[in-house]
């Protein structure tokens, strides 16, 4: 009998040290495959926190015009612009040992598998929230073992490589509180209208109930039921020293206010510049789509809203609602190359097509100024004469006949100056100009002003046959307003990635490309179309609009048989309109041949409204003589009109009027005194356009 008791004993000793063995060896394999996955996990290095984010798109104030739309609304706000509040309410709710474990609270998890066991069922959770972030991040929320398994995996990485406060605001930023905001900032504008630093005891504790069940929790879902939550999580924090009972009872008895809306819904406004700004960001930034929807960029752009408003408005009362004509406007700070105001259609919804930077429409007469400035660096001055005729132009290298016409066939049949031919917009003047220079002159000419658009080397491209864009025109107009500085046209100031850095600033022009007498000499020019002098005896292009202006303009109009246009500037602002139909249908009313100018004249006064009327400053290297603009000769004291005309210094006109001497014979004469006869070719100059 002892001796099977013995035996027993050592067999039971036998199992037993397998037993243990084996324990050890399990042991020793599990610690060996848990120091694998932790030093795995520290070879990986930190995991990106990068999540899904709305780009945000503002004005030149600061102002929120838009954002990228995909249905949800990601704000990313730092831990220290949530208010403290919600993060108590949140981490007494979800993980209350949130500072004290490494990111599994074990006693949690125990507790939970016990009450799943007990009800045979799953009624507890046990997820901290290390693990819910890391499942908002990298995991699809589906119940599998791989999942769980993946889920500890990146926690463990989470918890290696950053700190509580990191964890923390993340999962702040992802968690989803129902319809469509993901996140505290986004969640708090919708729900209540203000920006999650700014919630009380009673907003906080409402919210850190949603992520639960958001169809169940969310007030719009369920007001009983958000309120039933929302007394649990006062009471946990209650328990866990976070708030008073009294603080409690008076958050739970608050009435609050719900705004049910988001902060920054699909923006209407300035929607053409909206679209400008994301090619420019795709183009200009090499930014790809995934990131410039929802990559949570802010985009500080150039738009002066005031300005966009004043552009809208103006298009919308200036076109007839029946017309079927359609417009492009961009105004631009000359300095700089800031686009200020764009508009690329009279529709966004019915036509989202950008006139004012994708449309290629012939631009007419607003080329000539151009034109003429290559003619100035070549040696001609605002008192160049050059026969105004019928012509007919024949070429030895087989090119067809041309004969520009001037507006009505009128002609002065006679010679005229460069500063009478463009304020008067004649056609034979500009092609003769165009022709002597060599065609390839004006093409070269227009890119050195950043023009890109293609020019065909004809003699017609003095008219403007060739298209450009509306932006192309204002942004090469900025030359002249600037003194001849480089500029491009400028959307984007700024642009900050998701965490605040800056990934983009638009760097300042400071190179020269026009001299800059030059420049001036031929923006004083460009004032001429304005000139109430010359209006007396010439019908210049701007005549009518000179009774609306109430400061110094230079400018340009341009028409063809399907467009017409009307670009300006002060020392300010530059402003390019285009109007004509889609399908370059031919513009036969007379009213929709005004729209250019009307819309031109109207935003300029409106939009400069409340500031200072500057003069074009005469820069040094420059002289002004008062000419006769018939002959473009020093004007004597007895000629009827004479204009203040710029040239570059030394090539001013020697040569005095002698036109008008007769006019003291006649006053010394007995007989009684006449009128003065004026040229029968000067009386055409009332028709020309």
């Amino acid at each position: 009998m002892e001796l099977m008791t013995d035996q027993r004993f050592r067999k039971t000793m036998k199992y037993l040290r397998a037993f243990l063995i084996i324990s050890l060896i399990g042991m020793a394999l599990a610690a060996v495959m848990i120091g694998g996955i932790l030093v795995y996990a520290k070879i990986l290095g930190p995991p990106p926190l990068a999540v899904p984010q709305s780009t945000l798109f503002f004005s030149e104030d600061g102002t929120v015009i838009g954002e990228s739309h995909n249905g949800q609304k990601r704000y990313w706000a730092p831990l220290d612009d949530i208010s403290p509040l919600l993060v108590d309410a949140t981490v007494s709710i979800e993980d209350k040992n949130f500072f004290e474990h490494n990111g599994f609270d074990y006693k949690r998890i125990a507790g939970a598998a016990l009450a799943d066991l007990k009800a045979m069922a799953k009624v507890q959770g046990a997820s901290t929230i290390s693990q819910q972030y890391a499942r908002n991040l990298f995991l699809e929320h589906e119940k599998t073992w791989k999942r769980k398994l993946l889920e500890a995996f990146y926690t463990i990485r989470l918890e290696m490589n950053y700190t509580k406060k990191e964890i923390l605001e993340g999962y702040l930023n992802t968690i989803y509180y129902g319809n469509g905001a993901y996140g505290a900032q986004a969640a708090s504008q919708f729900y209540f209208g203000k920006d999650a630093k700014e919630l009380t005891l009673s907003e906080a504790s409402i919210l850190s109930g949603i992520p639960k069940g958001p169809g169940i929790y969310s007030p719009f879902a369920s007001a009983e039921k958000a309120a039933q939550r929302q007394r649990v999580i006062l009471q946990t924090m209650v328990k866990n020293g976070m708030v008073s009972q009294k603080e409690a009872d008076l958050a739970a008895a608050e009435e609050l206010e719900l705004v049910g809306e988001h902060m920054h819904p699909r923006a209407k406004t300035a929607p053409y510049f909206q679209d400008a700004v994301r090619n420019a960001l795709k183009t200009q930034l090499k930014l790809d789509d995934r990131t410039i929807e929802l990559g949570g960029l802010k985009v500080y752009t150039t738009l002066d809203l005031k300005e966009q408003e004043i552009a809208e408005e103006t298009v919308d009362k200036m076109i007839s609602k029946d017309s079927e004509i359609q417009v492009g406007v961009v105004a631009m700070n000359p300095k700089n190359g800031y686009v200020k105001a764009m508009v690329g259609g009279r529709d966004y919804e019915e036509s989202p097509f950008n006139r004012a930077v994708q449309a290629v429409r012939q631009p007419g007469s607003t080329i000539k100024p151009i034109l003429y400035y290559a003619a100035l660096e070549q040696g001609f001055t605002p008192s160049t004469p050059i026969r105004s005729e019928q012509t007919t132009f024949r070429f030895e290298d087989g090119t067809p006949d041309y004969t520009p016409h001037n507006f009505n066939s009128k002609y002065a049949d006679d010679d005229i100056t460069m500063a009478q031919a463009l304020a008067l917009s004649d056609n034979v003047y500009a092609v003769k100009t165009h022709l002597f220079l060599g065609e390839e002159t004006l093409v070269n000419t227009a890119k050195k002003f950043g023009i890109t658009s293609k020019m065909a080397k004809v003699p017609s491209l003095a008219l403007g046959t060739s298209g450009m864009r509306v932006i192309e025109l204002a942004n090469a107009y900025s030359m002249f307003a600037n003194g001849g500085k480089k500029v491009s046209p400028v959307l984007i100031k700024r642009v900050e990635n998701h965490k605040g850095e800056v990934i983009y600033e638009q760097e300042p022009f400071k190179m020269k490309v026009l001299k800059p007498d030059l420049a001036f000499v031929m923006t004083h020019m460009m004032t001429g179309i304005f000139d109430r002098k010359l209006n007396g005896y010439a019908q210049v292009t701007g005549s009518t609009v000179i009774n609306d202006m109430t400061r110094p303009y230079a400018g340009k109009s341009g028409s063809t048989e399907t467009d017409s246009w009307m670009a300006g500037f002060t020392p300010q602002l530059v402003t390019a309109v285009w109007t004509g139909y889609d399908k370059g249908q031919v513009i036969t009313k007379t009213v929709e041949k005004t729209y250019a100018k009307n819309i031109w004249i109207r935003f300029m006064e409106e939009a400069h409204k409340g500031k200072p009327a500057k003069e074009f400053k005469a820069p040094k290297g420059t002289a002004g003589v008062y000419i006769d603009p018939a002959n473009g000769k020093i004007a004597g004291e007895n000629c009827p009109v004479k204009r203040l005309t710029y040239f570059a210094e030394g090539t001013e006109p020697a040569e005095y009027c002698t036109d008008h001497l007769n006019h003291k014979k006649e006053e010394k004469s007995e007989q009684p005194e006449k009128e003065p006869v004026t040229p029968w070719y000067k009386k055409l100059f009332r028709w020309a356009s």
